[in-house]
């Protein structure tokens, strides 16, 4: 787990939280993004990208409906809706 993570997790081992799972899929989603620029035919990775984004709304959803606190926190770390 990368370092500006850690302040998200509520554990050292924390991989399961959705707040972790949010942060991992942004970092998913960021590269796969830049693969797919490079590489604009590889329809794959543009799937698994699509499911990556559509996972992290879920989630975000989830947080936004049960832990607004949460919710605010994730998004300011992240840097997600300015």
């Amino acid at each position: 787990m990368s370092k500006k993570y850690k302040d998200l997790a509520k554990h050292q081992n924390d991989t399961g939280s959705s707040e972790i799972q949010i942060a991992l899929l942004t970092d998913k989603i960021e590269t796969l993004s830049k693969h797919i620029k490079r590489f604009k035919k590889d329809k794959h990775s543009s799937v698994g990208l699509l499911k990556a984004v559509n996972k992290r709304k879920k989630l975000l959803d989830y947080l936004k409906k049960n832990k607004i606190d949460n919710y605010k926190n994730v998004l300011t770390k992240l840097n997600l809706r300015k």
